[in-house]
Parts: C-alpha cells; sequence; structure tokens
C-alpha cells in the first residue's frame, strides 16, 4: 500500500519513478503553484486569483469520482468563507482548468437497459492525473496510508487516467455509468465498433474485489443484448493483485500496473 501511495503522488508514470519520493512531490506542488499562478489566467487572458483557483482545486480534488454540480463546489467553498464565491464563478475557473488539461471529467454512458431505469447524465469529475490531485489537497504518501478514502479516490483518478491513454490509442473513449438509485460502473470501455467493457476500480482486497464483481455482474444483466452487444469483458482493476488472472466467473482481476499497449 506504501508503494501505491508514492505511485498516487508522484502520477504512477514510469519516469516519475527515476525521482526520490521527495522530488517527485516537489514536482507535483511546484505543478500547482504554476496553475494557480499564472496558467490559470494565461489561456485565455482573463486574470483570475490564486487564492480562489487553490480552493476550487481543492474541492475539486474532495468531489473525485463524483457528479458534484457546480453549486455543491460553491456550497464547499463558501462554508467558512467571508468572500462568497459564485457559481459563474466556479464555471469560470473549472472552465480554464479543462482547456490547459488539468481536470478532464468522465461523460455519463447511456446503454440499453432492459428496465426503465433512469441513468444519471452528469459527466464525472476527474483530475487529469492524480498527484496534482494530491496536490490540490496538501497530501503526501503518509497522508494517504493514514486516509484509505482519499486513497482510494485518487487512485480511481489514476486508473481513469491510465484506462483513457490505453484506450484513445485504440480510437475508443471511457465513460462513467450511474443510475439514479446508486449502482454505478467506474469505468466502461467503449470502442468505435461497439464493443465495451465494464471495470470496477478498487484498492484490493478479497472483500473489495468480491463487491466489485458482484456489482459488474448487477449492471451487464440489466443490459439488453438484443439491442447492443453483451460486454466483451467485465474487469475489477486494483491496486494491490499480485497478477492479473480471470475468476472461475470469468471476471478479470488485473493490477493497475499490468495495463499496457
Amino acid at each position: 500500500m506504501e508503494e501505491l501511495a508514492f505511485l498516487i503522488c508522484r502520477g504512477g508514470w514510469p519516469q516519475a519513478t527515476c525521482l526520490e519520493g521527495d522530488d517527485a512531490l516537489v514536482q507535483a506542488f511546484d505543478y500547482l503553484d504554476a496553475v494557480v499562478k499564472s496558467d490559470i489566467s494565461r489561456v485565455d487572458g482573463i486574470s483570475r486569483s490564486e487564492q480562489r483557483a487553490r480552493l476550487i482545486m481543492r474541492s475539486l480534488a474532495r468531489h473525485q469520482g463524483t457528479q458534484a454540480p457546480n453549486t455543491t463546489i460553491c456550497e464547499d467553498i463558501n462554508v467558512g468563507n467571508d468572500k462568497k464565491l459564485s457559481k459563474d464563478t466556479v464555471i469560470s475557473y473549472t472552465n480554464a482548468l479543462k482547456k490547459i488539461f488539468v481536470i478532464e471529467d468522465s461523460p455519463a454512458w447511456s446503454p440499453n437497459l432492459r428496465s426503465k431505469t433512469a441513468i444519471r447524465t452528469s459527466d464525472t469529475r476527474y483530475f487529469a492525473d492524480p498527484s496534482i490531485a494530491a496536490a490540490a489537497l496538501g497530501v503526501g504518501p503518509g497522508d494517504l496510508l493514514n486516509d484509505l478514502e482519499t486513497c482510494g479516490l485518487l487512485f480511481e483518478t489514476l486508473c481513469i487516467r491510465d484506462l483513457r491513454v490505453y484506450t484513445e490509442s485504440l480510437n475508443g473513449s471511457v465513460y462513467h455509468f450511474r443510475t439514479k438509485e446508486g449502482l454505478e460502473c467506474d469505468a466502461v470501455i467503449h470502442l468505435r465498433s461497439g464493443s465495451y467493457g465494464l471495470a470496477e476500480i478498487k484498492l484490493g482486497g478479497d472483500k473489495m474485489i468480491e463487491d466489485g464483481t458482484y456489482t459488474l455482474k448487477t449492471i451487464a444483466d440489466k443490459i439488453d443484448t438484443t439491442k447492443m452487444k453483451p460486454p466483451a469483458f467485465l474487469m475489477v482493476l486494483t491496486g494491490a493483485s499480485p497478477y492479473a488472472y480471470r475468476r472461475p466467473d470469468g471476471v478479470y482481476v488485473v493490477p493497475v500496473t499490468a495495463l499496457k499497449n
């Protein structure tokens, strides 16, 4: 788990492994400083407050992997803050962060389901790289080891980033699926051919893998295969599995380090 925490804070890229742990963390915090002090204003020539940029990025980092609306980000920032931010201000800052590829939300996937289940269509919030989110929260590997909930959210960001890289090389896209009843799939890997796979992201451990497997099978059973293809695969993507394997029920369990072209 300690190695995973360092992987998250340095972004997980292979070239970052040549850096000492402290150097990798400094690099992430230096990048955050550049974003809030200059990049967020330079992208479209609109002067923006460094303090507001930090507050908004911190709130976005706290809402990784959720469909939190801009009003929720406003409420999160405005609690105990004298200078209240409006929803329009949050939109302006988040749009600028998208333009410089600091945040990259995941669009909603709308499959054909057998039931008339209502599907959420809001995008899911993610940073483009988990190390930026960690820097926005002001946390390092030690902090993540003491807060596995936050560690899990940032690990999900890392996995979504990697899945996007490999899926886009195949001319595909990564989506998020969630119903209004709370049933969700962390990642839907969808190719132009119409083939797709469902993935749940878990830190690891037998119980988490079983929970992820149950969710994947539940969603797969709800898909109307008379109107679209069945999923090509079901995968639990983990941080702690020693190797990739296929369960007797057909679900793949894959460590994130095994992903490759």
